[in-house]
């Protein structure tokens, strides 16, 4: 058997399905009639070509049904082998069928073409004078074009088939039964070792749509399809594909990144809509097997169950990694985020620990991976701090993410210099900022609104972004922190004490 190896791209739209021949047969507004070659029930169309060259090879190809009216054909053509050469050309480039006019050259098909397409089993037709070949055309693209939207069809009921799966308790096994049952055969999961760890379905027969299921025991097969398996993790290749004596289709596909388990899957036959439904089987399955093989998800569970059970973070922090973390806010610059874009943020910053909180993603990283703007994304970002200081870093993320709205920039950092301020005693300051804010201590929103516009160095219209508020909010809130404040905002001495007062109590 030949092995063949390819990447695996990103689960896509199918190609579009061949039509039978068939069902061009079926149609009635044509009246074909096939009068030589092979049954029209093997044969498939890939679309439809007209030509009158005398060697319509470099024209073709494959799959299509050619269609003249026999112009090209000289006189004495029966006396020679010029319809044998004609055919057999045709086979040559992969031609599907061959459907001849009878006007207005011919009142007739040739006897000598019809005997050439049974000797080189070519389906003839016999196309009547009242049906165009632009009908005929046009008819091929119509059935082709309902065979992709069942297609499709399928394809996505396949999918929100799987993915429901995917969320049973017992999701391995769930989604191979689901991926067997659409692919009328037999998905495995294999393990590091190569070993069987889960299975679904039953080995088909052989390679056509009548084959019947072959017992579970199939040795050849299932022998056949855990061989192909073991040599792509030797490989290291993302799929690879064979197909057997009897005509069964095996492919098998590498899940996560490395860790060794392979999804083999064996069927009777192989529509273009099933590598989708596969591949998107085999995402699922890297995500399950991913989380089992690492063990990340269980210490994250069992963190959670432990600050949930009164531990603290300092205490849980060692089962998810790092000693310094940094919290990252971010909005989609376009639409809400969903959970599928917020899991894939945090797979872009390097952490699975993704909150999705309304219009806003929140993610804790670990400091040792420095986030960086992300296309489509604004981002704020807290300093590095203890597993104690989460909330305080939250709230900083925050206020940088408002910051970078607000300034239309991809990613604000939230600064740590204190400089002069480091010279005053804490305990000192800490009771000077608590006095001076006093006022405002009973009010979160004024407060928040007089440290955004400070920091945004008085701008109505940045600050009313920054706290998706209107601007006249803004001017009210920032009146009336004056008048409890009991000063004059406008003064730069005033505005630096009120924000060094901020910055200190923050802390």
């Amino acid at each position: 058997m030949q092995t063949g190896m390819h990447t695996v791209p990103e689960p896509s739209l199918p190609p579009t399905p061949p039509v039978p021949l068939t069902a061009l047969l079926a149609r009635e507004d044509l009246a074909l009639r096939q009068i030589a070659g092979p049954p029209a029930a093997g044969t498939v169309l890939h679309g439809a070509h007209t030509s009158e060259m005398a060697d319509p090879y470099p024209y073709l190809l494959g799959g299509e049904l050619l269609l003249t009216a026999g112009v090209h054909i000289p006189e004495a053509a029966g006396s020679g082998t010029y319809f044998d050469d004609y055919v057999s050309r045709i086979v040559a480039a992969g031609g599907a069928a061959l459907g001849f006019g009878v006007a207005p050259v011919h009142d007739t098909v040739p006897r000598a073409l019809v005997a050439s397409c049974e000797t080189f089993g070519l389906p003839l037709l016999e196309v009547p004078p009242r049906t165009t070949f632009a009908a005929v055309g046009r008819a091929v693209w119509q059935l082709m074009e309902h065979a992709r939207t069942a297609e499709l069809r399928r394809v996505t009921e396949a999918q929100q088939s799987l993915a429901a799966a995917a969320s049973r308790p017992d999701p391995v096994p769930a989604v191979l039964h689901r991926l067997a049952r659409h692919l009328g055969g037999r998905a495995v999961l294999y393990g590091p070792e190569g070993a069987e760890i889960a299975a679904a379905g039953r080995t088909p027969a052989g390679g056509h749509p009548g084959a019947g299921p072959a017992p579970d025991d199939s040795p050849d097969t299932l022998t056949a399809l855990t061989a192909l398996a073991r040599l792509l993790v030797t490989r290291g290749s993302a799929s690879a594909s064979d197909t057997t004596p009897a005509g069964v289709h095996l492919t098998a596909y590498a899940l996560g990144a490395g860790q060794g388990f392979v999804l083999g899957v064996a069927a009777g036959r192989r529509d273009p809509g099933d590598h989708t439904i596969a591949s998107v089987a085999a995402v699922l399955l890297s995500l399950l097997t991913g989380e089992q093989h690492s063990g990340s998800g269980a210490a994250r569970s069992s963190a959670l169950v432990r600050l949930l059970l009164g531990d603290t973070a300092e205490d849980v922090v060692p089962l998810l990694g790092g000693d310094r973390w940094l919290v990252v806010h971010a909005r989609p610059d376009e639409r809400a985020p969903d959970q599928l874009a917020a899991s894939a943020l945090g797979a872009a910053l390097g952490s699975p620990l993704v909150d999705l909180a309304g219009d806003a993603v929140r993610v804790l990283v670990p400091a040792g991976r420095e986030p960086g703007p992300q296309p489509g994304w604004t981002l704020g970002v807290s300093a590095a701090v203890v597993p104690g200081r989460w909330q305080a870093a939250d709230a900083q993320a925050a206020r940088a993410l408002g910051r970078a709205r607000a300034t239309r920039t991809a990613l604000v950092r939230y600064g740590t210099r204190t400089a002069l301020a480091e010279l005053v005693p804490p305990d000192e300051a800490e009771a000077h900022a608590r006095a001076l804010l006093a006022p405002l201590a009973d009010n979160p929103a004024l407060t928040e609104t007089l440290r955004t516009w400070l920091s945004l160095h008085g701008s109505w219209d940045r600050t009313a972004v920054a706290l998706s508020v209107h601007r006249n909010t803004v001017r009210q809130r920032i009146a009336r922190c004056a008048a409890l404040l009991g000063t004059d905002l406008d003064e730069p001495d005033v505005r630096m004490e009120l924000w060094f007062a901020l910055r200190r109590a923050e802390r």
